[in-house]
């Protein structure tokens, strides 16, 4: 048995006080007949080996008296309402095994040590997110995920979309959860980035400069832009802080925002479909004044999000108000009759997403770099104040997109705010 595990003190069980039926702890030893999954359906399939955070069933006798357990030298957590004389259900450790030794070791209220077989399987590396999906050779960037190993035998390597490997000089840190390198020279196609392991490969879900579901870029790929078809026309611009192209901004320095703040005319963003000449419940059909449903297909929305790349200087952290995104239909939102009301009707019947990083913290800022901001469409479930909305999304919920920095029911500190957006797309996330 591992010498961590011989020199483990304290109880690794989760009890409950005050009930007549309150676990126990048994004398004498231990016996594991099998082991099978949790799953009802596969009750009756025994199995030798299991991956990093699965549920399993240990069966066999005077379960009861075992007070810790190891996979490895990884320490379980014990739930003494999963445990009975013939079973005890627990998960196995997430984290990756310093010494394998492909067994079980279980300390019992005695003090003695039993072992079992059993074979701990570490999965391919998971590759969830990227700081920048917009990064640019030369750039330092984060990948996050999961099962990143770096094994002396087997190097953890990066594959960017062309097939272009970083360099091993490039990876300047990894952990379990997450890889930090350069991004290197020739990095510019779009696609899924690979990363492999003794354990595997993993591919990401995200790509890499993506232009799916592209909505407002404002370089000139859809057309669409923030400085038409709304009440607050913010003008696309680019300088020392492009990113690729063109961005908008939200807020200036010269600006203060509290939780008091009606500022949209800076930190409003707009696009209402329609045209001025056409009349109401008229609209162009493609171009500038299009449905936001005729450009992008919205019928799986529930597996897709809101990104975009942002912005905001040290100079200027954001620390009140939450930037509520709201899609709404045609029906409702339209821009030859618009008016403020569907920010805050009563009852609000347009779902909203309300993002305001800086909530944790009091204060936030993206230390004068670019990184990317996911927003699932299942948390577009508020109103204007952060309860529940009285709506839900629909599909036709995607004609038109308000993104407006106000209220969201929060408390902040007065800042002067400067947020800059580029790169607006609905993708999939899975």
């Amino acid at each position: 048995m591992p010498g961590v595990a011989l020199m483990a003190a304290g109880l690794s069980l989760a009890s409950c006080d005050d009930t007549p039926n309150a676990f126990e702890l048994t004398d004498g030893v231990p016996t594991i007949k099998f082991v099978r999954t949790t799953d009802p359906a596969a009750a009756d399939s025994l199995i030798t080996g299991a991956l990093l955070d699965k549920t399993i069933c240990l069966v066999g006798e005077n379960l009861t008296s075992i007070r810790e357990m190891y996979f490895n030298d990884q320490k379980a957590i014990l739930n003494t309402s999963l445990i009975t004389d013939h079973t005890l259900v627990v998960t196995v450790p997430g984290n990756i095994p310093a010494e394998v030794s492909n067994k079980i070791f279980m300390t019992t209220k005695d003090g003695h040590h039993v072992e079992y077989p059993f074979k701990v399987n570490v999965p391919g590396p998971a590759v969830v997110s990227f700081s920048n999906e917009y990064a640019r050779p030369g750039e330092t960037v984060t990948i996050t995920g999961n099962y990143f190993i770096d094994d002396p035998n087997v190097p953890l390597t990066i594959t960017m979309p062309g097939g272009i490997k970083v360099p091993e000089a490039n990876i300047t840190s990894i952990s379990q959860s997450q890889i930090e390198f350069t991004v290197p020279e020739g990095a510019e196609e779009e696609g899924r980035i690979f990363v492999s392991t003794i354990y595997g490969e993993g591919r990401s879900n995200f790509y890499y400069h993506d232009t799916r579901g592209m909505l407002f870029d404002f370089d000139g790929m859809t057309g669409l832009d923030f400085a038409n078809n709304c009440w607050h026309a913010q003008e696309a611009k680019a300088d020392e802080w492009s990113l690729s192209g063109k961005y908008v901004q939200l807020g200036d320095p010269s600006v203060t925002l509290d939780d008091t703040s009606w500022g949209d005319q800076n930190f409003s963003l707009e696009y209402w479909p329609g045209d001025w000449g056409l009349g109401v419940n008229s609209f162009p059909t493609s171009g500038q004044g299009m449905l936001l449903t005729d450009l992008v297909n919205f019928s799986d929305f529930e597996n897709m999000g809101l990104k975009f790349e942002m912005c905001i200087p040290t100079a200027n952290p954001w620390s009140a108000c939450a930037m509520q995104i709201i899609f709404a239909p045609y029906s409702a939102v339209q821009l030859t009759d618009a008016n403020n009301q569907f920010f805050h009707e009563t009852p609000d019947l347009l779902p909203r997403a309300l993002y305001r990083p800086w909530q944790t913290t009091g204060s936030y800022d993206t230390g004068d770099k670019w990184v990317t901001v996911t927003v699932p469409f299942s948390a577009f479930s508020f109103d204007n104040e952060g309860g529940p909305s009285a709506g839900s999304l629909t599909p036709d919920h995607f004609a038109t997109l308000t993104i407006f920095v106000w209220g969201g029911g929060i408390s902040g500190t007065e800042c002067n705010p400067v947020i800059k957006i580029d790169n607006i797309r609905a993708v999939p996330l899975k």
